[in-house]
């Protein structure tokens, strides 16, 4: 984002945003559609109630829920991922750190709007920071949620307050009035200023991690692992499997999210990065697969009754189409295909493409986690579930998704998510 003048001088580009109109005004086009449509289906949802989805008695979790923890698990693994660079220095990591920071917090909040869209009673969405129960595993984790995104808002400060000082001197008009509010009054851009940034961050990060692992997504694992009366759920290994998952599908977000801003916004591709990505992402993939067939191991080792028949469903019922395809096809061979061959992982857009196959895998990872447990009865004589998402959750979903992506996109046009060349 820096470039050399005749005088030798390097000047950074204050323009973050899309490098075609046409491609700015379809996009935001786009996404006014989709928010129409999920507030019409939100409307919906308010006024007629859970009549309006499929969620039942028998199988009172679905798409909602599924889309949660799946945008928890976003949130924690892009985190993660920010923290190779700014807590343990890895180098070249620094051009994705601030993105991936970013799209953390933008995930937290969709993944909330999930929470608050499938309570019972959405008026309610406060009572658990009002009325606590320290017994509640579900209490205990929403002031975790708090928690990890002031240290998400913290961490985006340290990292971007020298560069928003920068652009508040040179930018004029309401940017710069925006600049200037984010710096929090702190205009310094010296060295010993940069260093003591730097300093928190690290601090601040150190901070997230033990919160992003043990609470937020190993937390939100336990919040199944203690359902004693469903076998699949209870289980130690559990909340390990949501970390491991987390972090792919954090990873390849952030590596599609790379590609797509040094090609549609004009930013510069380091293609050692983009390898290095890769290859992350190719581990984690593989990590995530051993985990899973640990887990299917133990269960169908343990001829439990209620695991064997929920693996079975899984495996081989009407759910089978999302484990196959969606979930092993695209969460696992297709990643790993393209990812197998070191000219493939410096091709953006063959990385573009597993990293889209990795994220939309997860979600089948999420449906699989959340449906299939609650289909099977948990007594014999029990009616067995049945679940599909209605036309009211899958446009409620699209619109909430939505607004994660009209926020970071506004975020990626207007802030220095990638850092500005040195101002010499």
């Amino acid at each position: 984002m820096a470039t050399e003048t005749d005088t030798g001088r390097l000047e950074f580009d204050t323009d973050f945003g899309f490098t075609s109109d046409r491609i700015r005004y379809g996009w935001y086009g786009l996404l006014a559609v989709l928010l129409l449509v999920g507030a019409y289906a939100v409307y919906l949802r308010i006024t007629q109630g859970m009549a309006s989805t499929n969620l039942t008695s028998t199988t009172p979790w679905g798409a909602w829920v599924a889309f949660y923890i799946y945008f928890v698990g976003l949130s924690a693994g892009a985190f993660l991922v920010s923290t190779l660079s700014n807590v343990f220095g890895m180098e070249g990591m620094e051009k994705v750190d601030r993105d991936a920071l970013f799209a953390a917090a933008i995930s937290m909040a969709v993944a909330l709007l999930f929470v608050w869209i499938d309570l019972g009673r959405m008026d309610r969405m406060y009572h658990p920071f009002i009325w606590r129960q320290i017994t509640s595993p579900l209490m205990w984790e929403v002031h975790a949620y708090v928690a990890y995104i002031a240290v998400l808002v913290t961490e985006l400060y340290f990292a971007m307050r020298v560069d928003l000082a920068r652009l508040a001197a040179r930018v004029g008009g309401w940017r710069g009035t925006l600049y200037r509010a984010l710096t929090l009054g702190r205009t310094d851009t010296g060295e010993r200023a940069r260093e003591r940034d730097e300093t928190w961050l690290k601090r601040v990060g150190i901070l997230g991690i033990p919160l992003a692992i043990f609470l937020v997504h190993g937390g939100t694992g336990v919040l199944f692992a203690v359902a004693k009366a469903r076998p699949y759920w209870n289980s130690g290994l559990f909340p390990i499997i949501f970390v491991v998952s987390a972090i792919v599908s954090g990873a390849a977000l952030v590596m599609g999210l790379y590609v797509l801003r040094s090609k549609v916004l004009g930013g510069d591709l380091d293609r050692s990065l983009l390898d290095r990505l890769a290859k992350l992402t190719a581990a984690f993939v593989l990590v995530d697969l051993a985990f899973f067939l640990i887990d299917m191991l133990i269960a169908l080792n343990s001829l439990h009754p209620h695991d064997v028949e929920t693996w079975l469903l899984i495996l081989t019922g009407e759910m089978a189409w999302s484990f196959w395809l969606v979930m092993a096809g695209l969460g696992w061979a297709v990643p790993l295909a393209l990812l197998s061959k070191r000219s493939w992982r410096r091709t953006p857009a063959l990385m573009l493409l597993a990293a889209l196959s990795v994220v939309i895998g997860i979600v089948g990872v999420r449906f699989n986690i959340v449906v299939p447990p609650l289909i099977v009865p948990v007594m014999e004589g029990l009616p067995a579930g049945e679940y599909f998402p209605s036309l009211v959750e899958w446009t409620t979903s699209a619109g909430i998704v939505a607004v994660g992506l009209v926020l970071y996109t506004l975020g990626v046009e207007l802030l220095p998510l990638e850092p500005l060349g040195d101002d010499k």
